[in-house]
């Protein structure tokens, strides 16, 4: 029974979008490793900016830094 966990960070995914995702996943396991459509589990987790780090900065510092940089603010 497969587990597949997708986190993203919370910026204007679509249903549609996560839909594709979650097929995607889906169709991946059924063909490479024969795993059954039915048991398999894909959860997608949107976490806010706020929450997501890289190089010691959270996303949304990281975001704003490159809008000021392309002067977008």
């Amino acid at each position: 029974m497969p587990y597949v966990n997708i986190r993203i960070t919370r910026e204007g995914v679509t249903a549609a979008q996560k839909a594709e995702l979650i097929e995607g996943a889906t169709r991946l396991l059924e063909t490479v490793l024969g795993k059954h459509r039915a048991t398999t589990f894909v959860i997608v987790d949107e976490v806010e900016t706020d929450n997501w780090g890289v190089g010691g900065e959270p996303v949304t510092t990281l975001r704003a830094a490159a809008k000021a940089a392309r002067g977008e603010i």
